[in-house]
């Protein structure tokens, strides 16, 4: 640790002195409706930064009814959203790029940030919007300034900081099938140099999938949240913000519904549902469910020294977890003859989930616009996770389909698994005015990762002591550890015509640190952790905007190569699957992005954008597509199979080269034109926008499968309203999927019966926005 501290007080001893060898720049300084950022740990014009960043306003998002980070997809056309069966196994991409499995011993790909305090694990990242300042979308990898969990982009979320006036703001919003939301903050000072902040919400959300057998709505859920913030200017250049921030929802989630029926048997063993794109109802006798809470502590303290600042972030997470997938898609309080040797119930598969994480960050920056600009810091995390599961089945060896088995067979396994991790790092990042307009680039982060987990498995779980192990899930326990150091960074280079446009040029290197699978699928005593996984990265950007800001735009050309690609490959069977973790081969992502603002006339914009990414995966060892896993290639000891061809016994494999990744479409376009105008004589202004967001065809398995496929589609939502002259009453009526338009976030063979015979059964996630709904939305301000 000496190291680290040393180096620490080397950096701020330099960026300290630094100032006075160099004269600030006032015509780069922020003016009247400039976007100021944080991209880059430090204060910055949005036109100045040469990343690929996004940064959309706390107006933004209410424009859009954005009340949440799973939304975001529909403000950023680069941002991508996978659907999984809780939050544990719910992603982001960017630029195609994201995590590829999910245990909860592995880093995201797409770090989820809120007021500088990181997400330990991907399934702390999805929660709900309340007195939001703006959220920026950093695309590409982000490491350098980051750290480990940020190889394809950043979503980084900045909520409001109490403020030495008095303020207050509520929101209401109702919408139909069951949609209730409110929101509500106040803001002031109890001395001169000391302000708070208050703001809660809580939403209840009527599900959308009718559960016949129940007589239940489920995919809905109930949420609410309260954050408190304290601000002490401790002097003129030293000041504290405490925030406390706890979060709960209780989820029924996630159940898909069926989308293709074809097999009889299961035809016969959901009466009343009828299989199709526009199906909404199942037929299930429990539901699945998935709870959490989250509490988050944080100090930050910042001293200004006037040419730099120094930041201290230190927090502390709690996060838990409860969920339960069904997964048999039946009406069966008993176990029912489904065939034989086939599951006749599958209720119990999941678990609770407790994580704790300290983190604590000290890092000094640059203010301001100079020849030289800067940050460099230092970041310490150390997180444990527990992991319990429960997986139970029943099956029958005779009876008539359907009917109740007379001596049901239970099998079961049950698991624990504590995963801890620590990381330990610096980094430093400068920006040098060569000559003229002309700066170079340069960053680096030497970080050092540990990760363990110790596990047991019981088969049969401890719980059913007379239960059947599920076969390949037999007792077993251990303890493995890994720890690697690695040292990434940033090159570049950047052009500034003048202070409205810049052109800039980038490489670099990215890194996500071992990690290890919690499952119960694990062989705890002999597993090896999948592999640390490397980005290079290279990034040619263009950002402008044209006099009298008619027209501000910015352009991204990129290429990312992956190796050591991080995957999941399902190595087990429909009724017992068992997700393996491993590393296969490379990844590729290329496009270009474009994204800007055109102002026609008063009151009048067009916020645009497009993405075109081409993103291809080769690995080997990989899971087939269940339909092919007939008349599989014998290939003989120590052949080579042939590429894109499914080979082996039983489970069949593929080496896949060149193929798509999963949840990656080619093209995202994005319009959203929007008018105000003054009503004469009324005091009042009406607005209307029109948002239109299409994407092209994607996969949903990496294994390739065609029949797991979304075609092109495009949603269309709109919204009209009134608001006072001071903007202090809004009244907002909103449509979402204005024409109606049937999608699928994920898709899936069925479950139950589920082989490569009849594999043409298939089960799909839909969002509530993939059936048109309408709503009201009322804001007041002070």
């Amino acid at each position: 640790m000496r190291f680290w501290m040393s180096a620490l007080l080397a950096s701020s001893a330099m960026t300290i002195a630094a100032p006075a060898a160099f004269a600030q720049q006032a015509a780069d300084q922020p003016a009247p409706g400039d976007i100021v950022v944080t991209a880059q740990k430090r204060a910055e014009r949005l036109q100045d930064v040469p990343v690929a960043v996004s940064a959309i306003s706390s107006e933004g998002l209410a424009r859009q009814q954005i009340n949440d980070t799973a939304s975001l997809t529909r403000a950023i056309p680069s941002l991508t959203f996978q659907q999984g069966q809780g939050s544990q196994s719910n992603g982001f991409r960017i630029r195609g790029v994201g995590s590829q499995l999910f245990s909860l011993g592995v880093e995201a790909s797409v770090s989820t940030v809120v007021d500088g305090v990181v997400a330990a694990r991907a399934t702390q990242g999805f929660s709900d919007f309340a007195d939001i300042e703006r959220i920026e979308v950093l695309r590409g990898p982000q490491g350098t300034l980051f750290g480990k969990n940020a190889t394809a982009g950043v979503v980084s979320v900045i909520t409001a900081k109490p403020s030495h006036t008095l303020t207050g703001s509520a929101e209401a919003t109702i919408a139909e099938k069951g949609e209730y939301r409110v929101k509500g903050t106040i803001s002031g000072p109890l001395s001169p140099k000391f302000a708070v902040r208050l703001s809660g919400y809580y939403n209840d959300v009527g599900g959308y999938i009718r559960n016949i057998s129940t007589q239940r709505d489920v995919n809905g859920f109930k949420s609410w949240g309260v954050r408190g913030k304290a601000l002490w200017d401790a002097t003129e250049n030293l000041s504290f913000l405490a925030s406390a921030d706890y979060r709960q929802s209780n989820a029924l989630c996630c159940q898909s519904v069926a989308v293709r029926t074809v097999t009889p048997a299961i035809i016969a063993l959901t009466p009343g549902i009828t299989a199709g794109p526009r199906n909404r109802q199942i037929s299930d006798d429990q539901d699945s469910f998935n709870n959490e809470h989250q509490t988050t502590l944080s100090l930050e303290g910042n001293w200004n020294l006037g040419a730099s600042t120094v930041t201290s972030i230190t927090a502390y997470q709690n996060y838990g977890n409860l969920g339960n997938n069904v997964v048999d898609r039946i009406y069966n309080p008993l176990p029912v003859y489904t065939g034989a040797g086939t599951v006749a119930q599958f209720n119990q598969n999941g678990g609770p989930i407790a994580l704790n994480s300290f983190s604590q960050e000290l890092r000094i920056g640059s203010n301001g616009s100079r020849d030289l600009t800067y940050v460099a810091g230092m970041f310490y995390a150390n997180t444990s996770v527990d992991r319990d599961f429960l997986r139970r089945q029943a099956l029958c060896s005779a009876g008539t389909l359907g009917q109740v088995c007379a001596a049901p067979i239970y099998r079961s396994v049950a698991s624990h698994a504590h995963n801890t991790s620590e990381s330990v790092s610096a980094f430093g990042q400068i920006e040098y005015r060569v000559v003229g307009g002309l700066k170079l680039i340069g960053g680096a982060r030497l970080q050092h990762e540990s990760n363990a987990v110790a596990g047991t498995r019981y088969g049969p779980a401890p719980q059913y002591p007379t239960d059947v192990a599920i076969p390949g899930f037999g007792a077993v326990s251990g303890y493995r550890s890994a720890h690697d150091t690695a040292l990434t960074g940033k090159v570049g280079a950047k052009y500034e015509f003048n202070r409205d446009a810049q052109v800039y040029a980038s490489y670099t290197r990215g890194y996500k640190g071992y990690g290890f699978n919690t499952e119960a699928a694990t062989n705890f005593a002999t597993q090896a952790p999948v592999l640390p996984e490397y980005v290079n990265a290279y990034e040619l950007g263009f950002k402008g905007r044209t006099r009298g800001n008619l027209l501000s735009y910015a352009f991204a050309a990129f290429l990312s190569d992956y190796t050591n690609l991080q995957v999941l490959a399902n190595t087990g069977t429909p009724d017992a699957p068992a997700f393996t973790q491993t590393n296969a081969g490379k990844s590729t992502t290329k496009g270009f992005e474009i994204e800007g603002t055109l102002r026609p006339a008063t009151g009048f914009s067009i916020g645009f954008g497009v993405t075109y990414a081409d993103s291809s995966v080769t690995a080997n060892g990989l899971s087939c597509a269940l339909q092919n896993q007939t008349n599989l290639l014998v290939v003989a000891p120590g052949a080579t199979p042939p590429a894109n061809t499914c080979y082996g016994s039983g489970q069949g494999l593929q080496n896949i080269v060149n193929g798509k990744l999963p949840y990656a479409p080619k093209w995202r376009v994005m319009a959203a034109p929007r008018f105000e105008h003054e009503i004469p004589g009324t005091g009042l202004a009406g607005f209307g926008q029109v948002s239109v967001n299409y994407q092209s065809r994607q996969i949903f398995d990496i294994s390739q499968d065609p029949l797991l496929t979304q075609k092109p589609y495009a949603i269309v939502d709109a919204s009209v309203g009134l608001q006072d002259a001071a903007k202090r009453y809004t009244l907002t009526v909103f449509v979402r999927n204005l024409f109606n338009q049937n999608y699928y976030s994920s898709m899936a063979h069925a479950s139950l019966l589920a082989t490569p015979t009849n594999a043409q059964d298939l089960t799909a996630y839909v969002n509530k926005d993939a059936n048109r709904y309408f709503g009201a939305t009322l804001g007041v301000k002070f």
